[in-house]
Parts: structure tokens; C-alpha cells; sequence
């Protein structure tokens, strides 16, 4: 059975050290947490993490089994095959000589991206999207040089359609 991504997402109390506990559960079993993002939902007392984890099916259910035992976790979706909604935030900061801007700037309006910064020989440049995305603005900008990336972890909703 081959790896591949899984993307999980946890309910869990918004309380010091669930973050750590459910991070650790998971590393300990040998597995790399490629992506992680966590931060309070429509419920104050709750909130939602999305991990990316790469693992073959067997693998991955003994980690949800495992983050079931967790008193602090009340749900976990794993949205790896379901219709789901993903994005993540970018910062680019890309090398921009005055005369190269204009290009820099028309790409970033085809993606919908936003200027952000401007530097004397950079910009820097805000985009949303799912990982397809992403990888397109990040092979162009490749050809101006690409000074800095910062990416959030991705997050993710089951789609409507399961309502």
C-alpha cells in the first residue's frame, strides 16, 4: 500500500497544550505533519485543526483511532476523498527590478493575487488558493527570482453538499 496525503480535519477544545498533545501524537508514530493549521470557530471554547499527513491507509487510521482516545478531540473528518473546499494564504517576495514590475504585476492580477508590499527592488505579493494554484504563481515568479515564501498550513471545509 503506497503513501500518499491524507488531510484530516479535528475538532478539539480551545485549550493550552491540545495543539501539542494532537502534533505529538502524530509525530510520534513517525509521521511528518506537512501541513498544520489551527485556530478558533464559530464556538469560543473550540477549535479547528487541519493537518496534511503523509501515510498509507493503515497508517492513517491508526493515528484517527488514536486521536479518538484524546479527551480534548470531539470530531475528526479525514477530507482526503471528500468534495472539500481547501485554500491556503502565500506571501511571495519577488525580485523586481523597475522596468520587470508591470509583468510581475499583471501575473498576480491573472491570479487574483494582491500587491501587498513595494520595495525598491521587490514586491511582495498576497494570494489565496488551493495548492494547484499556488504551485502556478510559484513557478513564474521562479523566472523574476523569488527572494522569500512564507505559506499558512492549509485549511479545509467539507463541502455543502453533505448538509
Amino acid at each position: 500500500m503506497s503513501e500518499r496525503k491524507h488531510v484530516l480535519s479535528v475538532l478539539v477544545e480551545n485549550k493550552p497544550g491540545v495543539l501539542c498533545r494532537v502534533a505529538g501524537l502524530i509525530s510520534r508514530r513517525g509521521f511528518n505533519i506537512e501541513s498544520l493549521s489551527v485556530g478558533p470557530t464559530e464556538d469560543p471554547t473550540m477549535s479547528r485543526m487541519t493537518a496534511v499527513v503523509q501515510a498509507d491507509d493503515v497508517a492513517f487510521e491508526q493515528i484517527t483511532k488514536q486521536l479518538h482516545k484524546l479527551i480534548s478531540v470531539y470530531k475528526i473528518s479525514d477530507l482526503t476523498n471528500d468534495a472539500a473546499i481547501e485554500r491556503q494564504l502565500v506571501l511571495f517576495k519577488v525580485s523586481a527590478a523597475p522596468e520587470r514590475r508591470s509583468e510581475i504585476i499583471e501575473i498576480a492580477n491573472i491570479f487574483r493575487a494582491k500587491i501587498v508590499d513595494v520595495g525598491k527592488n521587490s514586491l511582495t505579493i498576497e494570494a489565496t488558493g488551493d495548492d494547484e494554484k499556488i504551485k502556478g504563481l510559484e513557478d513564474l515568479f521562479r523566472a523574476y527570482g523569488i527572494k522569500e515564501i512564507v505559506r499558512t498550513g492549509k485549511i479545509a471545509l467539507s463541502r455543502n453538499a453533505k448538509e
